[in-house]
Formats: structure tokens, C-alpha cells, sequence
């Protein structure tokens, strides 16, 4: 399953509003057309936002005429800028956008940085899906067989570059033989995990029950939980962990139940320029999606209205985060260091 590709100098992306009721592709190519899917969550996930932007920088540098290189940086630039402009959490967008800057720079006349940053983008790619499998073989060694799995939001397939983190790890347990049961949150107010989770697990025959995002204290209190597994937008270098709005109440219940809490993330989700949490900047969205359900008004006209996207679980919450280099424990100041650096 993919949620982004190129395809033929496009980037054909799966419709993610449209699940689960139908499995609509469409093809982008403008940059511009991009960043509004980014916005509107036809792309969503941190790892598949970081490819989505790498791949829109390449598609708009594919449409660039410039005499110059400078000209064409110059141009590449506001390329950049408008997706960077997306979303402010996810801080996988802004390492993509980096790692195509780098190449750009480095790259010299015109249509070689053209194709270069087309190379790079597919790197990133394929990079990520190999990156999320060893994420997942790492992980399921914190599974073990006959474990219920309580999971927040999507962090499978759909929001990666189409193998998972949190639901890559219960994919790679699920391979070893492990008999897993997983219960999904709904994820208010876009019911990510009702929509997306849910969906991706049946298509693997993992056994699921969606729940809403209430129950989890329940289940957690009648020891129907072994462990919960997540995934993250941004991670601070104290292990402080920014994810969907939702996840710091469900830290709170696993801890106070004694469940362990596991984070399962790529390293270019790992931000080590921020040394907590609380600079980590919050994105929020839209009225309309707590007012509305699929167009559907289900509160009273003009009446006031919150929507933060992500909150952040203190890092005292995190049993362990999980990563393609392996498992990071407390204190986070020092194993995130090492498995960013890879030692």
C-alpha cells in the first residue's frame, strides 16, 4: 500500500479524506496543487509528508526556467517555502525540504540539479520503506505473542512511505507468527484511526476493534491492554514526544495502569535542536473539523471552538522509542543522541 508515488514526473497520491468508503488516486503536478492536499489531509502522516514535500520540491524544479543557477535557486526557493509553510509540527517536512536544499546547492548546472533532486526524492522513498521495516523488527521484540495492542491515530502505511511505524511494528510481530490484537482509538476530530487504522489492519487480517477515544481509560484499568504503541510528528531531544492531539491523555492512563507506553518513529522525526517538548511548535487547524463530520454540522452555529492538531507526552510517560537504529530508553538526552548518530 501507497500513499505517494512518482509516477511519469507526477506524484500521484491515495486520497486519504476519501477512505474508507472509496480508494481514490489522484495525480498532482503543480507544487501548489501539493501543498493544499498537504493542508487538507489528502497526505497526512509525518514520514509521508516529509516524501510528499521532497517529491513536490522535484516536481516544481521540474517546471522551473531559469538562465541561471542563481535564477533557478531563487525560484527553487519559493518552491520550498510554500510547502514549508504547510504544517508547522511535523518536523520530518522541514528535514525533506534540507536534504533537497543540500542537493541543489551542491549540483551544478541546471538540468543536473533537475534530475538530481528527482533522485533524491525517490531516495528518501525508498529509503524510508526500508527504514520503517527495521524500525518494525526492532519493535516486535517488544511484542510479545498473545498481546493487545491499544494504538492512537494512523501511523501504518498511510502516513509513511508504505510499511508503517506504530503498525509497522505490529505488522512485523504479526509476520513473526505473534497472535496480536490491537485496539484502535478513533482519533477525534478527523477519526483517523476509525477511517485509516482500522482499514489497514483488516486489509492485513490483524485482529482489531475500534473503540472511542473515551474507552481507553477503561480498557487500560481492566488490564485488557499489554502495551500501547504510537507514532510521532516530532520528537525533542529530552524524549519529549509532540503526536496527535489525544495521545498525552492515553500516556496518562497507560502509566497510571503501569502499560507501557512505546513510540515507534524514524530518526528524521528526532529534532535535537529542540531540548523539550515545549518548543515545539503546535499547529491549529480548522473549526470546522470539530463543528463538522463529513459535512455534517453537529453543534450549534458560532459557537467557539478549539482545534489543536498535536499535543506532547513529557518524556517521563515514554517506556521506550523505537527507531531504525533501534530502541532508545532513559535517558533520552543520551540514547537519542546515539541512535541519531547511529553508534
Amino acid at each position: 500500500m501507497k500513499a505517494i508515488e512518482w509516477v511519469l514526473g507526477k506524484i500521484r497520491l491515495l486520497d486519504q479524506t476519501k477512505l474508507p468508503a472509496e480508494e481514490v488516486y489522484i495525480d498532482i503536478d503543480d507544487y501548489r496543487e501539493l501543498a493544499a492536499a498537504i493542508n487538507d489531509m489528502r497526505i497526512r502522516g509525518a514520514p509521508a509528508i516529509g516524501v510528499a514535500a521532497a517529491y513536490g520540491v522535484a516536481l516544481g524544479a521540474n517546471r522551473i526556467e531559469a538562465i541561471s543557477k542563481d535564477d533557478f535557486l531563487r525560484q527553487l526557493k519559493v518552491v520550498s517555502d510554500t510547502l514549508a509553510a504547510t504544517r508547522p509540527t511535523a518536523v520530518n517536512l522541514f528535514w525533506a525540504l534540507e536534504r533537497m536544499d543540500m542537493v541543489a546547492q551542491s549540483s551544478n548546472s541546471i538540468n543536473d540539479i533537475k534530475k538530481a533532486l528527482v533522485a533524491e526524492a525517490q531516495r528518501i522513498d525508498v529509503n524510508g520503506q526500508a527504514a520503517n521495516k527495521r524500525m518494525g523488527a526492532y519493535g516486535a521484540v517488544l511484542i510479545e505473542d498473545g498481546y493487545t495492542i491499544l494504538t492512537h491515530c494512523n501511523a501504518g502505511a498511510l502516513a509513511t512511505e508504505g510499511y508503517g511505524t506504530a503498525l509497522g511494528v505490529i505488522r512485523a510481530a504479526h509476520a513473526q507468527g505473534k497472535r496480536v490484537q490491537v485496539y484502535a482509538d478513533e482519533t477525534r476530530p478527523l477519526l483517523q484511526g476509525a477511517r485509516l487504522t482500522v482499514w489497514e489492519l483488516a486489509k492485513d487480517g490483524i485482529d482489531a476493534t475500534l473503540i472511542t477515544d473515551s474507552m481507553a481509560g477503561y480498557f487500560l484499568k481492566r488490564g485488557a491492554i499489554n502495551c500501547v504503541i504510537v507514532g510521532s510528528d516530532r520528537i525533542a531531544a529530552n524524549g519529549d514526544v509532540a503526536n496527535k492531539i489525544g495521545t498525552y491523555s492515553v500516556a496518562v492512563l497507560a502509566k497510571e495502569n503501569k502499560v507501557p507506553f512505546y513510540v515507534a518513529a524514524p530518526t528524521s522525526t528526532i529534532d535535537l535542536s529542540l531540548a523539550s517538548g515545549e518548543q515545539i511548535p503546535i499547529e491549529e487547524r480548522k473549526p470546522r473539523e470539530v463543528t463538522h463530520i463529513k459535512g455534517v454540522q453537529i453543534a450549534p452555529d458560532g459557537i467557539k471552538v478549539a482545534n489543536p492538531a498535536f499535543d506532547v507526552t513529557p518524556h517521563r510517560y515514554v517506556s521506550a522509542i523505537i527507531t531504525e537504529n533501534g530502541i532508545a530508553k532513559a535517558p533520552y538526552g543520551q540514547s537519542l543522541n546515539r541512535v541519531v548518530k547511529n553508534i
